[in-house]
This record gives structure tokens, sequence and C-alpha cells, in this order.
């Protein structure tokens, strides 16, 4: 059996982050194009990330447990420097690509000011990707499923956390309108979870507001991992809520 590299565990890593559980399986198209990429098998891929099940804190389940020490070191490794890491891997998967498409034009430009752009955008791209694969994508307060709507919205806004800007449980799926509403301090979640409104929202007629009014007290869906954080909700209720 091929062990497997550093590298091929970092883009295992990638690919695990944005796929939602019940998509971790052979036909997979995403898994079977990682697995050319890699030169293994859709078999070996999928295994692998139900092994990253197994070390995922984030999680109350437990994957495949044939766990190499070289896994938890690359999982932690990712895990403790999303900012790096993150954008490494898309870089990884994108070079790869390159290769095999002979200089097509997907490349991520290099340059110290377009690097910075490129880099935050490429960054936003894979934590989008990572919320919506953990809710599978559904708004977490109204179950909403339509992907065109749907935000990964940051519980601490990316400004004021350059460490946690693509720690997955610094973040929420939320539809277009609950994403805005949460920006600005007009709704916010209580150590339950649970939709709180600002007095705010509260002073509107029900009728004029419901589709916000209507929120309060809903507890929302819990993502598949990366439960959003209570130090991250703390701060959003201290710091950016209304009340």
């Amino acid at each position: 059996m091929k062990s497997w590299t550093r590298d091929e565990l970092i883009l295992a890593i990638n690919l695990y982050c944005k796929t939602p559980f019940g998509r971790i399986h052979i036909r997979n198209p995403e898994i079977i194009d990682l697995a050319k990429l890699l030169n293994r098998t859709p078999g070996s891929i999928s295994y692998k990330l139900a092994n990253f099940a197994s070390i995922d804190p984030s999680l109350n389940r437990k994957g495949a447990l044939n766990v190499s020490k070289l896994d938890r070191a690359v999982w932690n490794e990712f895990f403790e420097d999303w900012e790096t890491m993150a954008y490494e891997s898309e870089k990884m998967v994108m070079a790869i690509r390159v290769d095999r498409d002979k200089g097509s034009d997907q490349d991520i430009p290099e340059g110290k000011t377009r690097n910075t752009t490129v880099r935050t955008r490429v960054n936003q791209s894979f934590f989008r990707k990572m919320i919506l694969a953990s809710y599978n994508l559904r708004c977490c307060i109204t179950g909403l499923p339509i992907e065109k709507l749907l935000i990964a919205s940051h519980i601490v806004p990316w400004g004021k956390d350059s460490k946690n800007r693509l720690n997955p449980q610094n973040g929420l799926c939320l539809n277009a309108l609950h994403d805005k509403a949460f920006d600005c301090g007009l709704i916010t979640l209580d150590e339950s979870y649970r939709v709180v409104l600002s007095k705010e929202v509260l002073a509107f007629d029900p009728t004029d507001a419901r589709l916000i009014i209507q929120a309060e007290g809903v507890k929302i869906s819990f993502p598949n991992r990366f439960i959003p954080g209570q130090d991250f909700l703390d701060y959003h209720r201290r710091n950016i809520f209304i009340g």
C-alpha cells in the first residue's frame, strides 16, 4: 500500500473541510477527481476523509480508526494555522491541476500586492465552501436550501481577528437577510444557540418585520462539524449585538 505524503494529506484535509458528510463516498465527483490527481483510488480518498472524522475535535462521532502519526501531525498543522494552510492547500490543488492540464490559466498569480488580494479571495472562497458544506447547504436559522442565497457569515468579523478568519467555528451558514441582520447586530445567538432579537427589531410592528421577528427563540440547526465557538458568540453578543 502506497504511503501518504504530507502534501497528499494536506490536499485530503482541504477536501474534507469542503465536503458534506453525506458525500464522503467513492461516487462523489470531487473525491474521484482528487483520486485522479493523486494517482490513488476513490476508495482510498474517501477512507482517508473518514479517518479525519476520528480526530476532528469538533465532532462527537467516530470515524475510521486507522490514523497514522503523520495524519495527526498534518491535521494539527492545518488546524492550528487556518490562514496559512487554507491558502497553501488551495495553491497546491491549483498547481496540480495546472500541471495536469499543461499550463491552463487557472494558476494563482504571484506578486506582493496582487498576491495579497488573491490570497484574500482564495481564503474567502475556501471559508464559504467549508461553512456551507458543514451546514449541508442550509441556513442554520430558517433551513433555506438555495445556495445562491446562502452566506458563510463570520461571527467575529473578518477584520477583527486575523487568527480566526478561517476558523470554521467562527462561522455560520445564514441566508442573506439574516446574515445582514447578524452583521448589523440586530440579532445574535445566546449560550443555547437560540436567536435573540435586538430592541430595535422588536420595536417594529410584528407584521412589518415578520421575516426577522419570527426567528426569535429559534435554535439553530447544528452543523455536522465545527459547531460555533461560544467564545466567538460571546464576542458578538458583547461587541456587535445592539441589545
